[in-house]
């Protein structure tokens, strides 16, 4: 007879369903704490999203709102985003196109300079850029100058104009004393009869009073201007060199002359006549100072800003410290027959060209002209133009 089966205890099949009615009210009692939780997160991340997109119309309007143009490039240099005043300074279409195509349809790189920016429509501009972190682009701000520029220049020319006039009796008399000697020379040049051989001496010498009075009223025109010839260009720095060279061949005679560049290929930003111009002053000064066999250098080099850094040196006797607080002021000058406007020139050729000029001398030991030109902007997308003439070590030599 099979074994009966066996019979569950009731004692615990009670003790069970007690535990599992402690559990599960346990678990629906975590699950409520859970949907609490998660509803409370829930309304966090939509304030938080609100707040977000709250500061993103913000920042949305402040940068519509901007005076200045913003532009916000990938790292693949092309535009992701831009404000109204980007479009209105540049045009259209901006995003997705490339920073060198905007360059390209919208700057007049011949008008510009080291610093500002002209656009085809005559307008100028100045950038500035930022970096974005871990390198996934860069921000351009574009700022807006016309207004300040054209006050500058009026502001500009008004002190050129007012220093001239406070000057214009005593320029009047340097003018009048080499046109009397031209005059005199003259008239004794008619009188001659045929048999006399001096006529070829005294025509020398009216030329030269003629030039010495063209070469004043080329400094006062200079003067006048602030230094500003021509369209600006970008032109290698050989070229440049090499114009200055020729030029120069008539004053070098005597001279130890040494024009050393280190790149001719460099490009400068600026007006070919009036930067040399500028440097022919600084050389014929360096020539008349000299008291004993002149040795001249020119140097050029580039840089590592992208700078251009020439420089005139002689061996004269130098320029006292008390003289060298006041060369570059208008009409000032320690020669009889200067006109004080030839270093007064260069100086305001080379602001003109948004750079700098500085003098180092020493009695006995000769003077150093330094001349540093910003670099040429836009220099990546110009082209350098016609290859510039290398520069010889000893390039002309009496």
């Amino acid at each position: 007879m099979a074994a009966a089966s066996a019979q569950p205890d009731p004692q615990q099949l009670q003790e069970a369903f007690q535990a599992f009615n402690r559990m599960s009210s346990a678990l629906e009692h975590s699950y409520r704490e859970l949907e609490q939780q998660v509803a409370g997160l829930n309304r966090e991340l939509a304030a938080s999203r609100s707040e977000r997109l709250q500061l993103a119309d913000r920042l949305e309007t402040l940068i519509a709102a901007l005076p200045g143009g913003v532009l916000v490039l990938d790292a693949d240099d092309r535009v992701s985003e831009c404000n109204p005043m980007a479009r209105d300074l540049l045009g259209t279409p901006l995003v997705g196109a490339t920073w060198d195509s905007i360059r390209r349809r919208c700057f007049d790189a011949p008008g510009s300079d080291g610093h500002d920016i002209r656009l085809y429509d005559g307008r100028w501009i100045r950038i500035s850029e930022r970096p974005l972190d871990a390198g996934t682009g860069r921000i351009l701000l574009i700022n807006e100058i016309t207004e300040t520029r054209r006050l500058t220049e009026a502001l500009n020319r008004q002190q050129r104009l007012s220093a001239m006039g406070e000057m214009l009796a005593g320029l009047a008399h340097q003018l009048r004393t080499p046109l009397s000697a031209a005059l005199l020379y003259a008239s004794q040049l008619s009188s001659m009869d045929s048999a006399d051989h001096r006529p070829q001496q005294l025509g020398g010498r009216i030329v030269e009073r003629l030039r010495h009075l063209e070469r004043m009223v080329n400094d006062m025109l200079a003067f006048a201007r602030g230094g500003q010839g021509g369209e600006a260009e970008a032109l290698p720095l050989g070229r440049l060199l090499q114009t200055l060279e020729q030029q120069l061949v008539p004053q070098l005679a005597g001279v130890d002359w040494h024009c050393d560049c280190s790149d001719p290929q460099v490009p400068v930003q600026g007006d070919e006549t009036a930067l040399v111009g500028a440097l022919s002053n600084l050389v014929i000064n360096a020539r008349q100072a000299a008291v004993q066999t002149p040795v001249i250098r020119v140097t050029a080099e580039q840089q590592a800003d992208g700078a251009v850094l020439i420089r005139v040196s002689d061996n004269g006797p130098g320029i006292p410290a008390d003289v060298c607080e006041h060369i570059f002021e208008p009409f000032f000058t320690t020669r009889a027959k200067g006109t004080g406007l030839g270093l007064a020139v260069v100086r305001a050729t080379v602001e003109a060209h948004r750079g700098e000029i500085s003098v180092l001398s020493e009695a006995g030991a000769g003077t150093t002209f330094s001349l540093r030109l910003p670099p040429a902007p836009l220099a990546g997308a110009l082209a350098s133009g016609a290859a510039g003439a290398d520069i010889s070590k000893q390039g002309v030599s009496a």
